[in-house]
């Protein structure tokens, strides 16, 4: 081991003592703060005489502050134009034809193969 480890890993008798002493400083803070609050169970009790009448006024209150928030936030809404509104509902006009016609389509071909299928096992059967 070097000198200066050794003089690392060695500490004099001051810088320990108020080490010690930063160490217990917080420590009872720590405990006063402790000490002063009350404990969960008193707190658990008075919290829940405090809370049981509040909920039942809360309700309404809240369902009024959540229609406000409602509207507020409908207000700030971009609304599509009527040309918009209309040009999209023609897109979705057309899509759900070509959507059917395609249905349409795979099973007329469906029912044709079917067909010929049981025309050929009559033949053969």
């Amino acid at each position: 081991m070097s000198e200066q480890e050794k003089r690392d890993n060695t500490a004099t008798p001051k810088e320990s003592v108020s080490s010690d002493k930063k160490a217990k400083a917080p420590k009872k803070k720590e405990q006063e703060k402790r000490d002063n609050t009350a404990t969960p169970k008193e707190s658990v009790s008075s919290d829940k005489k405090a809370k049981a009448p509040k909920k039942k006024e809360q309700k309404p209150n809240r369902l009024l502050r959540w229609l406000k928030d409602l509207k507020g936030e409908l207000k700030k809404v971009t609304w599509p134009s009527l040309k918009d509104t209309v040009k999209n509902v023609g897109v979705v006009i057309v899509c759900v034809i070509l959507v059917g016609i395609f249905i349409w389509g795979f099973d007329y071909l469906a029912r044709a193969v079917i067909q010929a299928l049981f025309a050929l096992f009559e033949y053969l059967g």
